[in-house]
């Protein structure tokens, strides 16, 4: 057995040390994914005809005749309501493909609409650039119409059709995986080669971000309900897991792992009426303003992204009561976050000024002046904001600096007025954690941070006085 000198056990330690303190970091696009915050996805195909949410694939394809298809109207709609992109069910379950692909004969070209020379990729992608979204495709890979499915061959169709979004209709932001796997025409269970999907989306676009129940850049929430954890980890293992039924426990896609050896961060799919596809009985079934307020709060306010579908009708245009609900919910949002009590004021560190014959170390210095007390220990996880007078509040919103990893594993905002303290705690902050609780008065916020790197990596606090109607129940 080999015996380690000492100087070479010590650099094994160091080495062993900077393993077990390496945070996962997010990559450059998905660092431009968390800034997207909340987009669209547009479920739209035959079962917008059929009054189905998974078609069986055997529909007629002249079923799908959207006469007055407009998809700037959509992407005109999702601009209005502050969402940053788009996502398009090319493919459903029943295989019709909403272009015209040459790897299918159940597409928009066997349909009557537009005598089988339309191209609903072509107008949304066309139109996503118009007005300045990013522009993202869902394909399923279950396809319940294609001969070919359940065999070898198929995995080959499915890396074809994916070759054909990308080429022509690219580029593309965020591609999204389905795990659903049933039968196909001929009663077989397809075998998915994930591995060759993966890798043949790396090489004809490195910088797409792809979505499954296991990323490999983003993951599922768990629920179809727009709600994350209120602990949210952005890091997951995924080792000896796959898409579909072989991923995670729902409760860890929620939550992820503290310890996750993969940055994979969590996505929150939620339907803004009960069902994915446009069916004419739920035009009065609509969430209201207030209630998506409340999902922006429990997905995008828990550190996820918030992806709202608002199904196109069979005119192909968005309906009137999704497009006056947006625009409540937006107006909600613009009104709530519009000022921040925060602004231009300084955020304190607080010091250790115990050597100085204190007894405690409740002295705060700026922290653009830290450098100034480089003799004089700096709490940097012990902060304070203060005002020139009480301020009522009701809304906190924390930011962490994520691109160096997320590694604030709990926090604690104390509000102070006078001998009069009241505080909240919680657990992860990641890209943005928004925190509402009854109206308070403070002069002053201390804020104390417990950081696995035992450093500060809270990128940035703000506070409101919001719509109390509006609060999170917590």
């Amino acid at each position: 057995m080999r015996i380690l000198k000492p100087l070479s056990l010590l650099f094994s330690f160091a080495l062993l040390a900077n393993c077990i303190h390496a945070q996962p970091k997010p990559s450059s696009p998905q660092l431009a994914w968390h800034n997207m915050e909340y987009y669209f996805f547009f479920h739209f195909g035959p079962n917008t005809f059929t009054d189905l949410e998974w078609g069986h694939g055997t529909e007629p394809a002249d079923m799908f005749n959207p006469t007055e298809l407009d998809c700037r109207q959509w992407v005109r709609t999702a601009k209005a309501a502050g969402a940053k992109g788009v996502i398009i069910t090319a493919k459903h379950h029943d295989g019709f493909c909403l272009w015209p692909s040459k790897y299918s004969t159940h597409t928009v070209r066997e349909s009557k609409w537009k005598d089988g020379k339309g191209d609903v990729l072509k107008e949304l992608s066309a139109a996503c650039k118009e007005y300045g979204l990013k522009f993202g495709v869902y394909l399923s890979p279950w396809d319940r119409n294609h001969p070919d499915y359940g065999t070898d061959k198929y995995n080959e169709v499915y890396v074809n059709t994916m070759k054909e979004l990308f080429s022509n209709y690219g580029p593309i932001w965020e591609f999204w995986w389905d795990g659903a796997n049933g039968e196909g025409p001929n009663g077989k269970m397809q075998v998915y080669d994930w591995a060759l999907f993966k890798k043949t989306i790396k090489e004809l676009s490195p910088n797409t971000v792809v979505f499954s129940d296991i990323g490999p850049h983003i993951r599922w929430v768990g629920n179809e309900s727009g709600i994350a954890g209120t602990t949210n980890w952005n890091t997951l293992d995924t080792a000896g897991f796959t898409p579909g039924k072989g991923s995670p426990s729902r409760d860890t896609l929620t939550a992820g792992n503290k310890y996750g050896k993969v940055w994979i961060p969590a996505e929150c799919d939620v339907s803004i009426r009960p069902g994915w596809f446009y069916h004419e009985a739920e035009d009065s079934k609509v969430r209201t303003p207030e209630n998506l307020f409340d999902l922006w709060l429990k997905s995008v306010g828990r550190g996820s992204n918030l992806l709202l579908n608002i199904p196109p009708d069979r005119r192909g245009k968005i309906h009137p009561n999704d497009s006056l609900a947006l625009v409540g919910f937006s107006n909600l949002r613009d009104r709530a976050f519009k000022n921040d009590l925060l602004s231009g004021r300084k955020l304190y560190y607080k010091i250790d000024n115990r050597g100085n014959g204190r007894a405690d170390g409740s002295v705060f210095i700026p922290k653009d002046k830290k450098s100034e007390f480089n003799k004089v220990p700096v709490l940097k996880n012990e902060q304070m904001i203060s005002f020139s007078k009480p301020q009522n509040i009701n809304c906190i919103v924390l930011n962490e600096r994520i691109a160096n990893g997320q590694t604030i594993t709990g926090f604690r905002i104390v509000f102070i007025n006078g001998d009069d303290r009241s505080e909240i705690t919680g657990t992860t902050i990641g890209h943005k954690r928004i925190l509402s609780f009854p109206v308070t008065t403070a002069k002053s916020i201390e804020i104390y941070l417990t950081d696995m790197q035992n450093r500060d990596n809270l990128k940035t606090v703000s506070a409101y006085l919001i719509d109390e109607s509006l609060i999170e129940k917590q």
